[in-house]
């Protein structure tokens, strides 16, 4: 879990692949937020389309890859929470999504964590890839 906390905290900008409302493939920029009793946190707007996509298609993919070309890919279903203190601590972490959504108690301001978790590291070294379940 570390080394994939690590990874995502270095290479703060992710690219989040979902399943369009027209079936096809979405990507998008997304910013990993934190991580709380095992599970990774990012957060939304519900008014956005990634926030229906989820609803309708849980299940998510997720890779960036570092100036030193190594990458990560991360794929888990997106569980949304409405968990007050985990959205305070998004807001505190984060600037830009502090300056978006201002207080916990936002009505659009939704988070959402991982489950089932399977992640991969791997380079360009010729190692086998390092794969994690979390």
């Amino acid at each position: 879990m570390n080394e994939v906390i690590k990874f995502l905290s270095e290479n703060p900008v992710q690219y989040f692949a979902t399943i369009g409302l027209d079936s096809k493939p979405k990507v998008r920029p997304f910013q990993f937020m934190l991580e709380k009793d095992g599970k990774l946190y990012f957060c939304t707007s519900n008014q956005k389309d990634v926030f229906a996509q989820l609803k309708e298609c849980p299940y998510i993919e997720i890779t960036t890859s570092s100036p030193t070309f190594s990458w990560i890919r991360l794929s888990g279903k997106a569980v949304f929470s409405t968990d007050i203190e985990i959205k305070k601590a998004v807001l505190e972490n984060s600037e830009l999504v502090k300056s978006l959504y201002q207080t916990p108690e936002n009505p659009i301001f939704e988070i959402f964590y991982l489950e089932n978790v399977q992640a991969v590291i791997a380079d360009f070294s010729g190692n086998p890839p390092v794969e994690y379940t979390l």
